[in-house]
């Protein structure tokens, strides 16, 4: 029951961290340390084997083939927060958007050193797959928003490639989707109490394979270069980090009309790091 916990409330950080544009599910993932076992688990949907362990009805050894009872608890979590959180985080980014960007730059700066700090056998060499991974998110962070059409194929497509992003570290799904042109979109199909499935369920589907695709891709790459990859991916955090500076979208920030808040920043920055602390003494009491 403490690991089931455990997991969901991982998951309900990915959640929490995928509705904000710029930060990214897989950073928590990667933070916690489930990125690993999450690509995994993910992956084996795409294994033949997997299927025809079910064909045969064997429900059990299928559902220890692909994970189950780590997924469910993690699909729990996220499933949660997205639905109870996607209003509030929505709120607080429109109300206080310092305050609320401060909280997640102070969880994300103290989140690359801990994903340093795992990253075993670093050799100077190595430094180089983190600036390009810095180069790398630098430039995303400088890609801007499109207007795109309203239509069920394009749902799709945006299900696809922002749930790829949500699975890796430093790119935010929200964020793609804001890119895309319909982040308001699928926030507002998403109140519990007007769900729109037109939009929700092309954009799922196009989330399952997308995702399933993509984690095969991912879990070839960490099986032959996994320090390699890990060192790029957290360079590329590092580099998105600009994307979530409080003051970086001043226009928000005087809409607002609580001006800079810097003392209020800094606590903000404060929390969203003893958030990192804790989770990380969480993740290290359930898991010994």
């Amino acid at each position: 029951m403490k690991q089931f916990l455990s997991t969901a409330l991982k998951g309900f950080g990915m959640g929490t961290a995928n509705v904000v544009p710029g930060v990214s599910g897989g950073t928590i993932a990667l933070i916690t340390g489930i990125y690993s076992r999450l690509i995994g688990a993910i992956s084996s949907f795409a294994s033949v084997h997997t299927w025809r362990i079910l064909f045969r009805g064997d429900f059990k050894a299928w559902w220890k083939s692909v994970d189950g009872g780590f997924l469910l608890a993690l699909f729990c979590g996220l499933a949660f927060s997205i639905l109870t959180l996607a209003k509030l985080v929505t709120w607080a980014l429109n109300e206080y958007p310092v305050i609320t960007w401060a909280f997640f730059f102070g969880l994300i700066v103290v989140s690359t050193i801990y994903m340093l700090v795992e990253i075993k056998g670093k050799t100077i060499k190595d430094i180089l797959w983190v600036v390009v991974g810095v180069a790398l998110g630098l430039a995303f962070c400088f890609l801007t928003p499109t207007n795109t059409p309203e239509a069920a194929w394009f749902y799709f497509v945006s299900g696809a490639v922002a749930i790829c992003t949500m699975i890796l570290p430093g790119i935010s799904g929200s964020f793609i989707l804001q890119i895309f042109g319909n982040y308001d979109t699928i926030m507002k199909s998403l109140d519990v109490m007007n769900l729109n499935w037109g939009v929700l369920i092309p954009f799922a589907i196009g989330a399952a394979v997308g995702i399933v695709a993509f984690s095969k891709f991912l879990k070839w790459l960490l099986s032959r270069y996994e320090k390699q990859t890990m060192l790029l991916l957290v360079g590329f955090v590092i580099g998105t980090v600009l994307k979530v500076w409080p003051w970086s979208d001043m226009e928000a920030v005087e809409s607002a009309g609580h001006g800079l808040q810097i003392i209020e920043a800094i606590l903000a920055m404060v929390m969203g790091a003893g958030l990192v602390v804790f989770i990380q003494h969480l993740s290290k009491k359930y898991e010994s």
